[in-house]
């Protein structure tokens, strides 16, 4: 029994390990399209990707480091992530993002 814990124990860590190895591999093909991309709405998708990958990773590494901490931080990067694709999203529509009505 100790045995088969401790072979599942290595399967998740190298299965993790190469989930990280392929997130990274994405982000630096989504880097390519944010610097290249030949629209903004191809950059906007590239960038709110990033930050789906940076959850993704977060993710991961709370699998491999046994913390709760980590959690919070997913949390925090979701949270965030919607509040910039709202705020890039209503830029690309109206070209401002907040409105000041003067009346």
């Amino acid at each position: 029994m100790n045995q088969l814990l401790s072979a599942s124990y290595t399967i998740i860590e190298i299965a993790t390990i190469i989930c990280l190895a392929a997130i990274s591999v994405s982000l630096i093909l989504l880097v390519y399209r944010i610097i290249t991309g030949p629209t903004s709405a191809d950059r906007a998708v590239a960038l709110d990707s990033v930050g789906m990958n940076m959850m993704g990773m977060a993710a991961l590494t709370a699998v491999l480091i046994p913390t709760t901490k980590i959690n919070d931080v997913i949390l925090l990067i979701g949270i965030l992530l919607f509040i910039g694709t709202v705020a890039i999203a209503k830029y690309l529509e109206k070209g401002v993002i907040i409105d000041r009505d003067l009346d």
